[in-house]
C-alpha cells in the first residue's frame, strides 16, 4: 500500500526527517505486521539472545553507578546499536516513542521544537536543514554544521535517538547547542528557545527586474501538490516568463507529493525508480494533468536538499526539463519500512533504493548540479517571505549567488525549446 503517512496502514518512506529537536517526517513509510513475539527466537539464534541476556543481567547486578542504570535506556541503546551495526548510517534507524510522535505531528503539519533536520553522516551528527521561519533558522543554523554538544554534554558518539531525546522538549524551553563549522574549523555555542512551528511548505514571489518567479518548496508534507498547483495558477495569471524552483534546505517528505510535484512539469515518463534487494526495478510514473509543462525553469539545490526534493531534482535533470544550480545534495535515497515495536517505538529499515529515471543512484551520492555555485559562509538563501515584496536592490544585496546564477541561465531560455 502506497503513499500515506507512516502511522497509517499505507505509507512509504524515502527518509525520515528530524524536526523540532529532531522531528521526523517520512517519505512514505509502510506499516508492516507486528514484530515477532519475543518468545519466538529464530532457530540458531539462541546463543546470541543468551549473550544479550548475560550482558543485561551483569549490568543490572554489578555496575557501580546505580543511578545511571535505566532499564529502558539500556534496551533502547541495545536496539539502536543493532540497527547501527548494519552500517546504514543516517537511514535505517531506531525511533523512540517520542520520535514516532514527532514524525506523526510533522506529517500533520504540527511541529514543536527547534525546527531542524538532523542526521548522522560520516560518523557525525549533522544539521541537514533548518526549517523556514523556525527557531533553528533564526538562530543561524546552517546545513552541514556539526552538533558537538547539547546542553554541554557531548553527543558525537551517541546514537541518533539518544541525541534526539536530549534536543527534544516542549515549546518555551531552551536548549544550547555547541556547533562546529567544518569549512572553518570554528565552533560556536547557540541557545535556542523551542517553539510551535506553523508549516508553510509552498511560497512564491516575483523577482523584481526580471520576468521570473521564485517558487519555494520547503518540505513535502501532505497537500504540497495541491498548494503548488494553486501557486502555479497565480504564476500563469502573472504571465511569468520563467520559474525558479527553490528546493534548498528542503529535507524531504511524502513520496506521493514528490511525484505530484515533478508531474506538474513533466508530460510523461517516470519520476523515480524503486530497486529492491534482488535488483528488481519498479517505476513510478508521471501523473497526468501538470500545469507548467512549457515554462522555462531552473532548480536550486544545496546540501540541505535531501530525499523527496532529490527525487524531483533528479527527474527534472534527467529529462533536461530544467538546469539544476547550486551544491551537491545530501544523498538520501533508500525506502524505509517502519516496523512498530510493542511499546510504541519502531524500527525504520531500508528495504529499497531510489534511482532517478535514468537509473542514477541518489543514496550516498546525491544529485550533482549542472552548474555548481556555493554561497559565501555568511550568506543565507533568499526565500520568499509572507507579506514582503522584495526590490531589485534587495535581490542584489542578498548576495544569493545561486539564485542570481539561475536567473542568468533563464535569461537565455527565450530562444530555447523546452523538451516535452
Amino acid at each position: 500500500m502506497k503513499n500515506g503517512p507512516f502511522w497509517m496502514n499505507s505509507a512509504r518512506v524515502l527518509k525520515v526527517w528530524v524536526w523540532g529537536a529532531i522531528l521526523g517526517m517520512v517519505l512514505g513509510c509502510q506499516i508492516t505486521g507486528p514484530f515477532p513475539p519475543s518468545a519466538k527466537i529464530p532457530p540458531g539464534a539462541e546463543s546470541q539472545f543468551r549473550l544479550m541476556g548475560e550482558a543485561w543481567n551483569t549490568i543490572q547486578e554489578v555496575y557501580v553507578g546505580r543511578k545511571t542504570v535505566d532499564s529502558q535506556r539500556i534496551t533502547y541503546g541495545a536496539i539502536g546499536g543493532m540497527v547501527e551495526s548494519l552500517g546504514d548510517t543516517g537511514h535505517s534507524r531506531f525511533l523512540t516513542p517520542e520520535m514516532v510522535k514527532q514524525e506523526s505531528d510533522m506529517n500533520r503539519g504540527r511541529l514543536e521544537g527547534i525546527g531542524a533536520e538532523v542526521q548522522r553522516k560520516n560518523n557525525r551528527l549533522v544539521i541537514v536543514a533548518p526549517m523556514d521561519d523556525s527557531p533553528a533558522l533564526k538562530a543561524g543554523l546552517k546545513p552541514g554544521e556539526v552538533i558537538l554538544k547539547v546542553n554541554g554534554e557531548g553527543v558525537s558518539d551517541l546514537p541518533l535517538e539518544s541525541a534526539a531525546t536530549k534536543i527534544l522538549g516542549p515549546p518555551g524551553t531552551s536548549v544550547t547547542l555547541t556547533l562546529l563549522t567544518p569549512e572553518t574549523g570554528q565552533s560556536r555555542e547557540v541557545t535556542i528557545v523551542r517553539a510551535r512551528i506553523t508549516l508553510q511548505n509552498v511560497s512564491w514571489q516575483s523577482l523584481p527586474g526580471t520576468s521570473s518567479v521564485q517558487v519555494r518548496i520547503s518540505g513535502f508534507s501532505r497537500g504540497v501538490t495541491r498548494d503548488l498547483r494553486k501557486v502555479l495558477r497565480k504564476v500563469r495569471e502573472e504571465r511569468a516568463g520563467s520559474l525558479v524552483l527553490d528546493l534548498r534546505n528542503n529535507p524531504g517528505g511524502l513520496l506521493e507529493e514528490a511525484v505530484g510535484t515533478a508531474s506538474q512539469f513533466l508530460r510523461e515518463g517516470n519520476v523515480v525508480l524503486e530497486k529492491d534487494g534482488a535488483g528488481r526495478i519498479t517505476p513510478l510514473r508521471v501523473k497526468s494533468g501538470g500545469m507548467a509543462y512549457d515554462l522555462p525553469m531552473a532548480v536550486l539545490v544545496n546540501e540541505g536538499t535531501a530525499s523527496a526534493p532529490e527525487v524531483v531534482a533528479g527527474a527534472l535533470q534527467d529529462y533536461r526539463r530544467a538546469r539544476v544550480v547550486g551544491e551537491k545534495t545530501f544523498g538520501t535515497g533508500t525506502v524505509l519500512e517502519r516496523f512498530p515495536l510493542s511499546d510504541g517505538s519502531a524500527l525504520l529499515l531500508a528495504v529499497q533504493e531510489w534511482l532517478t529515471p535514468k537509473g542514477r543512484a541518489i543514496w550516498h551520492l546525491g544529485i550533482t548540479p549542472d552548474v555548481a555555485v556555493s554561497l559565501p559562509p555568511d550568506v543565507s538563501p533568499l526565500f520568499p517571505r509572507a507579506g514582503r515584496k522584495i526590490t531589485p536592490e534587495d535581490l542584489t544585496r542578498s548576495r544569493d549567488l545561486q539564485l542570481q546564477e539561475a536567473l542568468k541561465l533563464l535569461s537565455a531560455f527565450g530562444t530555447m525549446k523546452i523538451p516535452s
